[in-house]
């Protein structure tokens, strides 16, 4: 089983920067995509940023530009430079990974999710 934590939300005054991160512990085999997502209130759970295990990365266009997904494999983190914020960036930011477990020699893959990271984005 994978755990999956973030951290790094908090308040920031529009313009201002904040940096998220996601540590996955816990017994797995390997962790492949990993990615981050948000909610904010009312509307539906959005993709912001992915990054493969090789380092491609993609955004989502409303983040282009101001947005950085960076990741540490050996660290097993993900991190999201979030930079000039909005107020439309306001959300739960959630990590994403894709997690391979091996039992008996044979894989499967599933999709492990952090518990969120409230981001908060003053005018």
């Amino acid at each position: 089983q994978v755990q999956l934590v973030e951290s790094g939300g908090g308040l920031v005054q529009a313009g201002g920067s904040l940096r998220l991160s996601c540590a996955a512990s816990g017994t797995f085999f390997s962790i492949g995509t990993m990615g981050w997502y948000r909610q904010a209130p009312g509307k539906q759970r959005e993709l912001v940023a992915t990054s493969t295990s090789g380092g491609t990365t993609t955004y989502a266009d409303s983040v282009k530009g101001r947005f950085t997904i960076s990741r540490d494999n050996a660290k097993n983190t993900v991190y999201l430079q979030m930079n000039s914020l909005k107020p439309d960036d306001a959300a739960v930011y959630f990590c994403n990974a894709v997690v391979t477990k091996m039992v008996l020699g044979r894989t499967t893959t599933y999709d492990a999710w952090g518990q969120g990271t409230q981001v908060t984005v003053s005018s």
